[in-house]
């Protein structure tokens, strides 16, 4: 399914599940592209299909595109969410990495108004907990 065909699909499905059960409903469409003028048309799109979020890799995009996304965002009434995609290039090494709370506040100052930022322990750090284990009641 192509960028464009997902994007009206998703709204579609929003505005379905919403008019189903009068709740408010959300996605975050992924504007994040090679180019700053490519995110600024998904972006552009996302709003004439009235999806009030859009989001953005840091990373993979970069501090610049994401400031200029972040004003597009601002100037248009869209809520920018970041994403941290590959974010543990950066924060995982325990040696030499920059932890994730100095990020989140970079990303802010640039202008995102959301910021994915996972778990406490992250996603691949510490033990497997056992699954499937029933207590029985006295």
């Amino acid at each position: 399914m192509r960028r464009r065909d997902r994007f009206v699909f998703c709204a579609e499905a929003i505005y379905e599940s919403q008019a189903e059960n009068s709740e408010i409903k959300g996605h975050y469409l992924n504007a994040a592209a090679g180019t700053c003028e490519e995110m600024i048309k998904r972006a552009v799109f996302a709003r004439e299909l009235g999806v009030p979020n859009v989001m953005h890799d840091y990373l993979t995009g970069g501090f610049t595109a994401n400031t200029t996304l972040a004003h597009y965002c601002r100037d248009n009434g869209l809520l920018l969410h970041i994403h941290r995609a590959m974010h543990a290039v950066i924060d995982r090494p325990k040696n030499h990495g920059m932890h994730f709370r100095v990020l989140a506040k970079a990303l802010h100052m640039s202008g995102a108004d959301h910021i994915h930022s996972g778990t406490v322990v992250g996603k691949l750090e510490g033990e497997h907990r056992a699954r499937s284990i029933f207590f029985t009641q006295d």
